[in-house]
């Protein structure tokens, strides 16, 4: 007797199929009414409660653990075995001290000690009598570490995580350490790459051509306060949906300070930022054109609400810009237009140069900060190494996308401030409310060298402290 399995074969993939398709108008559902089952949260809590386990695992194999100290600047500081700090970022040898006083009249120079140790301006006679070799050993000291680890580069490289996450993307091989954490670490991939990895394809998928469809329909409705409220339900609702397809949990603060117009700044750590702040309010975005994956979402978000979309010349062109920018702004009705005016992504360590642009509207600011949890997963997108495709996948094997979003008080523009003032004040305001580090570089440094006039500046500051009267 020959049993026919096909019938039963085809039952089974019709039971593990079922629920994928489940799950997707129950997303769709909570997204519409704005309301949350607390499944994600739970979630998070319970591989939170992994996490440390795996890191107790791996202390109790080890026998030994030492923390990493962290400088005042927020920069990780190298250690040796023994704790000892190798790399400190405490005192920037190249800097002018403040704290450093000078007294004395014409040949003759008697230097108030500074912390740095080497007078900043002594005469001959003085540098002849008190000079030693041991003096330029703080100027070598400040090189090597330039070379071995600078302020810029390493915000462009992954963020550094205090305790193993359980995934595959390091070379410590913590899974082997002991047979607890190699069954959970494995229990993990299968979780991951044949239960999760599918479902938010699928949801991806969904909400895409949710967004589609629904930004299609709203095109259609004529413009006025009910296309603007239309908008603004069926934009938040679309981008909830999409974000179930990252697991994402947000938290968001202080959201009486919510923007309602002008102009909105975040600090940019990834592309989903725009994702975490539309699931809370509406914007209008400023941006270049693209094409693939982008250029369906741009195309989409164009036909509900007026958005800025440059193409690659135009973005180089600032008078346009600017002209575009301050348009948009004057129209009362127009939603808060969102800029990340450090144009590249950081690794969500810091905050780097803000160009001043969006701040020369004369316009009400109102400065976003965002921080993301990495336990859960790397947000950070490194552009060039991964390709938004792979960038997204990266994402979706990941436990999941968890962060905070506090909204800050609206900034104006101080009488006789310039914009590059204001623009640095918003800028230390988001460093300091997302505990991020405050930098100065400028952003395009991932992409081009740096400038000459900055090599220049740091080579006066060395010349000041041999110069001789």
């Amino acid at each position: 007797m020959v049993i026919n399995l096909l019938p039963l074969l085809r039952l089974l993939g019709l039971f593990s199929v079922a629920p994928f398709f489940l799950f997707i108008p129950a997303i769709v559902f909570l997204a519409i009414i704005n309301r949350s089952l607390g499944v994600r949260r739970a979630y998070v809590k319970l591989l939170v409660k992994i996490f440390e386990f795996g890191r107790k695992t791996i202390e109790a194999e080890n026998k030994w653990h030492v923390p990493e100290p962290v400088s005042k600047d927020g920069t990780k500081s190298k250690s040796d075995s023994n704790g000892t700090t190798v790399i400190s970022r405490e005192d920037l040898i190249l800097v002018p001290d403040p704290e450093q006083n000078y007294v004395g009249n014409n040949n003759l120079e008697v230097p108030t000690e500074g912390k740095n140790g080497l007078p900043r301006r002594p005469s001959f006679e003085t540098l002849k009598r008190e000079f030693q070799l041991a003096d330029c050993f703080d100027l070598v000291k400040a090189g090597c570490e330039a070379i071995i680890e600078d302020q810029v580069t390493s915000r462009f490289e992954a963020e550094e995580l205090k305790s193993w996450n359980l995934l595959t993307r390091t070379n410590r091989q913590y899974e082997f350490i002991s047979w607890r954490l190699s069954f959970i670490w494995v229990a993990g991939f299968f979780i991951r790459y044949t239960f999760l990895l599918p479902m938010r394809v699928l949801i991806c998928f969904y909400g895409v051509l949710w967004l589609t469809v629904c930004t299609a329909i709203v095109g259609y409705v004529p413009n006025g306060r009910l296309k603007r409220w239309v908008n603004r339900k069926v934009s938040m609702m679309c981008f909830n949906v999409l974000s179930s397809a990252l697991s994402a949990v947000i938290t968001y603060h202080n959201t009486e300070n919510r923007p309602k117009k002008g102009i909105c700044v975040a600090n940019h750590t990834s592309p989903i930022d725009v994702l975490v702040l539309m699931c809370d309010n509406t914007y209008s975005l400023i941006g270049q054109r693209h094409g693939g994956f982008l250029g369906v979402l741009q195309r989409a978000l164009a036909r509900a609400s007026p958005h800025i979309w440059f193409e690659r010349g135009e973005v180089k062109d600032r008078a346009t810009v600017a002209d575009r920018l301050k348009a948009h702004v004057e129209v009362e009705d127009n939603p808060p237009i969102l800029i990340f005016p450090e144009g590249t992504c950081i690794n969500n360590t810091s905050v780097m140069q803000f160009k001043k642009g969006s701040f020369e509207t004369g316009s009400v600011i109102y400065p976003v900060a965002i921080k993301y949890d990495p336990k859960f997963g790397d947000a950070f997108w490194n552009s060039s190494r991964y390709s938004m495709m792979q960038y997204i996948y990266l994402m979706m094997t990941s436990w999941a996308i968890v962060c905070d979003v506090w909204y800050l008080p609206p900034m104006y523009q101080k009488e006789n401030e310039s914009s590059i003032d204001f623009a640095n004040r918003v800028k230390s305001a988001i460093a300091q409310q997302g505990g991020l580090v405050d930098l100065m570089w400028d952003g395009a440094l991932k992409r081009m060298r740096a400038k000459t006039e900055w090599k220049e500046k740091q080579q006066e500051e060395f010349s000041k402290r041999l110069k001789v009267e």
